[in-house]
């Protein structure tokens, strides 16, 4: 096991949509797992190392509240990006300029008030060529990001509009939890399984909170 690190992380909004929900955007009732580590990621990554959530803390109350969001049903093409990469000149943005066409107003469902604490904790991965690709040398950095408030991309919950505000807690007591008591929440994503890439697959399972605290020890993965 790799060494760890606990973060806490808040926001006035969020949104983990629920995968099932094809147009409307309805967040699950918690943060998932691969979003925590997406957080985690923003600070500090690098393709020698894996992190892995131990444990999510839910700090407050579930609360969820309806707004509207404007959406746009194309994107930037690979093309587009390949050639402001080789000319090095322009500009790589998206411009609705065909009578709003392209672009949708959907509802959703999204939590509000939101306030979480992350366990996690990395490993190396085998088959790294890094030079001087060690355990401490890679803690210390994510240590340092994080007390600096340092990123390589703004952390979020769930979606961009929806930033992350991340502190390091190093000395301090984990914040002890508003929930009580045992709470089911269904069936939740864990994160897509790689191993195969000609047959990438969703990782469900199926999640338990005991005191407002999601344990990752103790679930079952299935497909």
């Amino acid at each position: 096991m790799g060494y760890g690190i606990v973060v806490r992380v808040w926001g006035d909004y969020a949104c983990f949509t629920r995968p099932e929900m094809k147009v409307e955007r309805v967040s699950y009732d918690i943060m998932t797992p691969s979003a925590a580590r997406g957080i985690i990621e923003a600070i500090y990554w690098k393709p020698a190392i894996t992190w892995i959530i131990d444990k999510i803390h839910v700090l407050n109350e579930i609360e969820f509240t309806n707004v509207r969001r404007n959406e746009v049903s194309k994107k930037i093409s690979t093309d587009t990006v390949k050639q402001l990469m080789k000319k090095s000149k322009g500009e790589m943005f998206f411009l609705d300029s065909n009578d709003n066409r392209n672009r949708q107003q959907r509802a959703g469902m999204v939590l509000k008030n939101v306030d979480y604490v992350i366990e996690a904790h990395f490993d190396l991965k085998d088959e790294s060529t890094e030079p001087d690709n060690s355990i401490e040398k890679h803690y210390n950095m994510i240590l340092r990001r994080l007390r600096k408030g340092q990123y390589y991309h703004a952390p979020c919950l769930g979606t961009r509009e929806f930033g992350a505000n991340v502190a390091l807690i190093e000395d301090e007591p984990i914040p002890k939890s508003q929930l009580r008591g045992k709470r089911e929440l269904g069936w939740m994503l864990y994160d897509m399984d790689y191993s195969d890439p000609q047959d990438i697959q969703p990782q469900f399972f199926n999640a338990e909170l005991i005191d407002g605290i999601l344990d990752f020890s103790r679930i079952e993965l299935v497909r």
